[in-house]
């Protein structure tokens, strides 16, 4: 469905937009590349139950914290906190480009994208 579709694009287009931005203010790609799976570490949350699991999940993968990192080290010229917010956008929207959504709290699959 093109919804679908265009929900796999916006991903897309973070994803390279945060690799740009990363790559503009001049950061390390070693460090980029370390650190970019790190974020899957929100998923230890399914190890208790779906429920916290989702929880968990959800706030490492929406777009709400790291791009308030990205404006506040941009507003006070930290380059190393835009950095890091650039590695967490290109995470969440590579994992959005793939199909891995928001979860719901019923099963690991349950994404506001799709079933996986």
């Amino acid at each position: 469905s093109l919804p679908k579709v265009m929900l796999h694009a916006e991903g897309g287009a973070m994803f390279i937009a945060a690799c740009i931005l990363y790559a503009r203010i001049g950061a390390n790609g070693w460090v980029f590349a370390l650190l970019f799976f790190s974020f899957d570490i929100f998923m230890l949350g399914y190890v208790r139950n779906p429920q916290f699991g989702s929880l968990i999940y959800n706030i490492g993968h929406t777009e709400t914290v790291p791009m308030a990192l990205a404006l506040i080290g941009f507003l006070l010229t930290i380059e190393p906190l835009m950095g890091f917010a650039f590695i967490w956008l290109g995470h969440i929207g590579l994992d959005r480009l793939l199909g891995y959504g928001l979860k719901y709290p019923t099963f690991f699959k349950d994404s506001h994208l799709q079933r996986l």
